[in-house]
């Protein structure tokens, strides 16, 4: 089969036939019909987290389950599946609680050291996949938990960005934040993530959802999610006008993952307000927050966020229905189909930010 690899840090997505192995365990094969280019898998390729390669890139997939081992209890041959990219034993004491993003054993949804890679080579030497999904190709092989059924009436491209930036963002909202209709909002960045935390904001009933960016398009793009307010941040100091919109927000949200932007979020909180960090910062990052004895007893918080503290099973069928009912907003996220081979240049146009999200439907 097709596939998109990344073979060295630093390097470029390159197309190769390779090969992958029948289900085994509680594996499903599942046949790609749709692929996200989502910013994470950008991260993997220019930075050195310690993925080895050659790896399949990509993880935000939808598809139709072509095939499922012995040990398979939720979905069968047909269905219309949707990868997400946490990883969940589903027995151990956090997965239990209900805290799957926190789960204690993580790798029970790969496979063994000691037994045959997923996918390889025509050699049959190993090639990764991205963090167990390797979605960038016309098949993958996934255990079942990172799987979730969906809505057959939703459109694969729509489907394929609700295993990542959706349950992240949105999640964010839902999950983690807990919005009550009244709170005010103010999310810092507005790509694919940012936008559906805004998302999330709204359907959670939030009075004032404020969107931050330096493109005057991205904002526009805001709007339609259900952001109330936009704020250019290259032309308006974002906190001094969100103090003086709001008084301090109670919930902030930062998906970018820069230090100073990090910081700003913390300053657009009221007191006993919080602080939600979202965004991916390079390997080796770091950042800094300025607080005082009046910042503590204030009660201001500052939460790191995993995922949008998504339970895989049920948060992405739960959003695809939502959009089936026409109650949740999909449609503006997807930007442009691409083909496999043109992965590199969908990259280029999302780091331009002339695009949210580029999605493979062609392989």
């Amino acid at each position: 089969m097709k596939a998109s690899l990344a073979t060295e840090v630093g390097g470029k997505f390159t197309t190769h036939d390779i090969q992958i192995d029948d289900p085994r365990g509680r594996e499903v094969l599942v046949d790609v019909k749709a692929s996200g280019l989502c910013h994470s898998d950008l991260h993997l390729i220019d930075h050195d987290y310690g993925m080895p390669l050659p790896a399949v890139g990509g993880h935000e997939i939808s598809g139709v389950v072509r095939s499922v081992a012995s040990g398979v209890t939720s979905m069968k041959v047909g269905d219309h599946v949707v990868a997400c990219l946490i990883p969940f034993c589903g027995a151990c004491a956090e997965c239990l609680a209900g805290h799957s993003t926190l789960c204690l054993n993580p790798a029970a949804v790969s496979r063994g050291e000691d037994e045959s890679p997923r996918i390889s080579f025509a050699d049959g030497s190993a090639i990764a996949q991205s963090v167990n999904v390797g979605g960038f190709a016309e098949q993958v092989l996934v255990h079942e938990n990172q799987l979730a059924v969906v809505n057959n009436e939703i459109p694969f491209p729509q489907a394929a960005l609700l295993g990542c930036s959706v349950v992240t963002g949105a999640g964010a909202a839902i999950n983690t934040a807990h919005i009550r209709p009244g709170d005010t909002v103010a999310v810092v960045g507005t790509g694919g993530i940012g936008l559906n935390a805004i998302s999330g904001a709204r359907l959670c009933g939030a009075k004032n959802v404020i969107a931050v960016d330096i493109v005057d398009s991205k904002l526009e793009a805001a709007k339609k999610f259900g952001a109330t307010d936009v704020i250019n941040s290259a032309e308006t100091d974002a906190v001094a006008a969100i103090q003086e919109l709001t008084g301090g927000v109670d919930h902030a949200f930062e998906v970018i993952g820069i230090s100073a932007t990090q910081r700003q979020v913390q300053e657009m909180t009221r007191p006993g307000g919080t602080a939600y960090l979202i965004g991916i910062a390079p390997p080796g990052a770091t950042t800094s927050f300025d607080s005082s004895l009046a910042d503590l007893f204030a009660q201001r918080s500052l939460q790191a966020v995993l995922m949008g503290s998504t339970n895989v099973k049920r948060d992405i069928a739960l959003y695809a229905d939502m959009y089936v009912q026409g109650r949740f907003e999909l449609d503006g996220l997807v930007t442009r189909e691409i083909s496999l081979s043109e992965i590199n240049e969908g990259y280029e146009m999302l780091k331009k930010g002339e695009v949210i999200r580029s999605i493979i439907t062609s392989f």
